[in-house]
């Protein structure tokens, strides 16, 4: 027996823009939570929504990680290192705190932060929508339209997510969706959730370490 959906992908897709909306615009903008606290909402709203998904559609997690997964972290570590080098191009350098405090924010803001970014912006959409067209990407010429339709969906999920801080409700806001593609295509090409963690969390550790001040990443900011 098929297994039963109670809602479609692309209602899936929808709430989750929803989602990666309100998250910020709630909880960092209107509320003005501290920053490592939200961090940590925003990692519980990442979690439950991947696992309702995936629940909802009757599929363990396992079976996206096993796909290709060498080639998962591969990718994944290539789409890292432009991360990187965006961060150290676009932000100057600052200073940071010391010692314990400052491998905390290594682990918390840099890694943590960064993997669940990736899930958000780039896994969940990604994933939702190669689940709803599956059966047109048998054929290469499929695999390439739904790969372009999924990394739209990234897109959209990032511009989604952003427009939730008060900072990047102006032209700043093509700074995460141009920067987008480093880290959305790792799973685009693989298939694999692995990927997009790996490249996003290279870039908010890259930018604890050097820009711990950062303008651009790592928000919420405070806005102009």
């Amino acid at each position: 027996m098929a297994a039963r959906h109670y809602f479609s992908p692309w209602a899936w897709l929808g709430g989750g823009l929803v989602v990666g909306f309100l998250v910020p615009f709630l909880f960092a903008d209107v509320l003005d939570v501290q920053r490592d606290l939200y961090y940590g909402i925003h990692a519980i709203a990442t979690l439950t929504l991947l696992a309702a998904w995936l629940r909802d559609r009757g599929t363990a997690l396992s079976s996206f990680l096993l796909r290709r997964w060498p080639w998962g972290i591969a990718a994944g570590i290539a789409g890292g290192a432009v991360t990187v080098f965006a961060v150290l191009r676009v932000e100057d350098g600052t200073t940071h705190p010391d010692g314990f405090e400052f491998a905390v924010a290594v682990v918390w803001r840099g890694l943590v932060y960064g993997a669940m970014d990736g899930l958000l912006l780039a896994v969940f959409p990604i994933l939702v929508v190669y689940a709803a067209l599956e059966p047109q990407r048998r054929r290469w010429l499929g695999k390439v339209a739904v790969g372009a339709a999924a990394l739209v969906a990234s897109l959209t999920m990032t511009g989604a997510y952003h427009l939730g801080y008060a900072e990047f409700r102006d032209a700043d806001l093509a700074k995460p969706v141009g920067g987008n593609p480093a880290w959305s295509l790792p799973t685009v090409i693989t298939a694999n959730p692995v990927a997009s963690p790996i490249a996003h969390a290279a870039m908010h550790v890259t930018a604890v370490v050097e820009s711990y001040e950062t303008e651009v990443f790592l928000p919420p900011h405070d806005a102009p």
